[in-house]
């Protein structure tokens, strides 16, 4: 890219996101990742030991990568889109926790098996 982002706005980045999120086992990936990451940021918080925060991008950037490279076999968006792929992770995660994800995957073209 020439300095200038392909998508002007979240919404136009979106179905790009969950195109490349399109294996049910890499978005299970990222779900783990996110969900360890969460737990990182309680935990850490909860005892008051903040240098755990340091494993966040381990955990979350762990298994999403992996799942890029070994499931998708694609490059994770994050490597040019690094706030609107974080943005769109927790998108991900909400709305499949909520149940709400199947719509935006059909819309974006891929075959939900949420």
């Amino acid at each position: 890219m020439s300095g200038q982002s392909k998508y002007q706005s979240f919404q136009e980045f979106w179905p790009f996101y969950l195109c490349e999120h399109a294996h049910p086992l890499s978005r299970a990936m990222h779900y783990i990742g996110t969900t360890g990451v969460l737990a990182i940021v309680v935990a850490a918080f909860a005892s008051g030991n903040l240098v755990w925060l340091w494993l966040m991008p381990l955990c979350g950037y762990g298994f999403a990568w992996a799942a890029h490279f070994f499931v998708e076999k694609n490059r994770p968006a994050t490597f040019t889109y690094p706030r609107w792929s974080l943005i769109g992770d927790f998108c991900m995660y909400f709305l499949f926790s909520s149940g709400g994800l199947s719509p935006h995957l059909q819309a974006a073209g891929v075959n939900s098996a949420d």
